[in-house]
């Protein structure tokens, strides 16, 4: 996890396959309908983008195999309190459905936002722009949310019962989790499946050591300077070191969408 992992290589083409049973379940929720792969995780989950005839604005559908990590609909009941307070997409419908190999997939539709995950392409040959968004946006996302009426919790490190820093933390706050709107600035969040109080350096670190993965080395400063803090060099360390025993060989392998859902 120390070396550079491209999380934008989980950006699909357009041309990518997609299981028929998602396809026929696009089909029902938007008939007619343009589908367009987007994005898949290390545990098989894809995104795919609804674009409805005639419509002026996209649909994105996440959809989520057995043996996900975090189910889809913990992930809907977060979406819908944390966007009464943050920019989160808006939850549109969900339920479940037959995978097509005889077990059963979650499904969750959304509201298209308008911007691009700071690992598009776009965004990955504006390093600068991209790496102070993610950094403005986690700052926003830390201040708006109550912790102390949030009903979910996050992680802890071991021996630490206590959060030291307690915010409402994203929970997987790797760069492909923030979109940047047309402008360059921060749009929203997305991928909230691990939402919940915890210490705010849990995310800070993860999301700081996330961006080499993106964008090569030297960008952390930038990071730490557009959310408005000093390093803490032993947090970080504690939770990089956490992450790390948790996280997939490949890296990322819990963000299920990097595109604009």
């Amino acid at each position: 996890m120390t070396d550079r992992v491209d999380l934008a290589a989980q950006l699909l083409r357009p041309d990518a396959p997609v299981p028929p049973t998602l396809r026929a379940l696009a089909a029902r929720l938007a008939p007619e309908a343009r589908l367009v792969p987007v994005w898949r995780n290390g545990l098989g989950g894809l995104v795919v983008r609804l674009d409805p005839h005639r419509a002026r604005a996209s649909l994105f559908l996440k959809w989520s195999p057995p043996g996900r990590e975090v189910a889809l609909a913990d992930e809907r009941a977060r979406l819908d309190w944390a966007g009464r307070y943050h920019a989160v997409p808006r939850v549109l419908d969900a339920g479940e459905t037959a995978d097509g190999a005889g077990g059963v997939a979650e499904w969750m539709l959304t509201a298209g936002l308008p911007g691009d995950s700071a690992v598009s392409d776009r965004w990955r040959a504006e390093p600068r722009t991209a790496v102070r968004a993610i950094g403005t946006g986690l700052r926003r996302l830390h201040e708006a949310l109550p912790a102390a009426e949030c009903p979910f919790a996050g992680p802890r490190l071991d021996g630490e019962p206590a959060v030291e820093h307690p915010v409402v933390a994203h929970g997987d706050a790797c760069a492909p989790n923030t979109l940047i709107d047309a402008e360059g600035a921060f749009l929203a969040h997305v991928d909230l499946g691990a939402l919940g109080v915890a210490d705010r350096w849990s995310d800070l670190a993860i999301a700081s050591m996330s961006l080499g993965w993106n964008f090569g080395p030297g960008w952390e400063d930038e990071f730490f300077d557009a959310y408005g803090i000093e390093r803490d060099e032993r947090l970080i360390a504690r939770w990089r070191e956490r992450w790390n025993a948790d996280s997939e060989p490949a890296g990322g392998g819990g963000s299920t969408v990097g595109g604009s859902l």
